[in-house]
């Protein structure tokens, strides 16, 4: 009777078809977005060197671990939680001892990550995940004391650069949001709508140095005009597809392809104010370290990195850091190959003094 009672209740499901031998789009990936259930399929993705739909693959783990030098009982800040791979990573240093903190502006992701660290064992007892702005370390260090370590990773996660809905890539056909929480602010498609055409220009140049800057804003203000006005990631890309000058196939191709990524990331950057939450972020990040504290901050764009490195070198030489890193460090080509993504990320550290 039991079983009568659940099969009428939880009726049986075939997942959805789709056309061809392999699933081209996003929701189609059932075992690639269930990494759990289908651990071979996985595999075989990342040793290709492709990244799982839904999954991100953390990039300088063992430098990170390697710098941080955490030792069971330390409490320590995850500034940007992700997918959790950095974050397990530091938990299994603690041995049970200590405590995490980890912050993500992503209500979506934030929540399956807690749950997926739930799941492998890590608890409230030794991580707290907190729906919060890393700019506001000021406000947890008030509630929480200060840290003996702070990861920061400053790129977008592989999930929210996959899902189509978020409209993060021009790759696949979705809504131009971009918005790292899409529960605050506006979306892309309307910041576009307030900015002027200058505006839009100065934002291309300022967040990407890109090179196209004027042609693509003039026209996405003459679409406007025509009332198209920009609402999605494929009519984007066709404006930058037809701004670009005329060139031989293959090099045009790759041309629209760097001017996309150039443009998609100079819009989520002015979108999220991430240049702004950057600089509050560094500005408080001496206060919230313990003496002989340690920070390791990935960036990705070269904005980023410049606003980090000026950073720790002027706090360094005002006694505020007793060292910081010289050079950035760098995956190593293994790494690179194994996964693309991490091709842009440098690495740099300081140390309280």
């Amino acid at each position: 009777m039991d079983n009568e009672k659940r099969n009428e209740t939880q009726p049986h499901r075939r997942r959805p078809r789709y056309k061809g031998t392999h699933p081209r789009h996003f929701n189609e990936k059932y075992k690639e977005l269930n990494p759990e259930k289908y651990g071979d399929i996985v595999d075989k993705v990342i040793r290709k060197g492709g990244t799982p739909a839904g999954m991100h693959i953390s990039i300088m783990v063992q430098e990170i671990l390697d710098f941080l030098q955490i030792q069971p009982g330390q409490q320590g800040l995850d500034a940007t939680l992700g997918y959790g791979g950095h974050t397990m990573k530091m938990l299994e240093c603690l041995q049970g001892e200590g405590h995490i903190y980890a912050l993500d502006v992503d209500p979506i992701e934030s929540a399956r990550t807690k749950e997926r660290l739930l799941q492998a064992g890590f608890d409230e007892k030794i991580l707290t995940v907190r729906q919060l702005n890393f700019a506001e370390i000021d406000q947890v260090a008030s509630e929480t004391g200060k840290f003996d370590f702070v990861l920061a990773d400053l790129g977008v996660s592989s999930m929210q650069i996959d899902n189509p809905e978020r409209g993060f890539s021009y790759k696949s056909m979705g809504p131009l949001d971009l918005r790292l929480n899409p529960e605050k602010g506006v979306p892309a498609s309307e910041r576009l709508k307030e900015l002027s055409k200058e505006e839009i220009e100065g934002m291309l140049m300022e967040n990407a140095d890109e090179p196209y800057a004027a042609q693509i804003a003039s026209a996405i203000k003459k679409e406007e005009k025509k009332g198209r006005a920009v609402e999605t990631t494929a009519a984007l890309y066709e404006i930058i597809r037809q701004v670009l000058p005329k060139m031989p196939e293959k090099e045009r191709k790759e041309a629209v392809k760097k001017t996309c990524q150039r443009v998609f990331q100079a819009i989520r950057i002015d979108v999220n104010s991430e240049f702004e939450v950057l600089d509050a972020f560094l500005e408080k990040l001496p206060l919230v370290l313990q003496p002989g504290g340690r920070v390791a901050i990935l960036t990705f764009h070269s904005g980023e990195d410049r606003l980090v490195k000026k950073s720790f070198k002027r706090l360094a030489k005002e006694g505020i850091y007793r060292e910081a890193a010289g050079e950035v460090l760098r995956p190593s080509v293994e790494e690179c190959y194994k996964n693309g993504r991490a091709r842009s990320a440098k690495m740099r550290w300081a140390i309280r003094a």
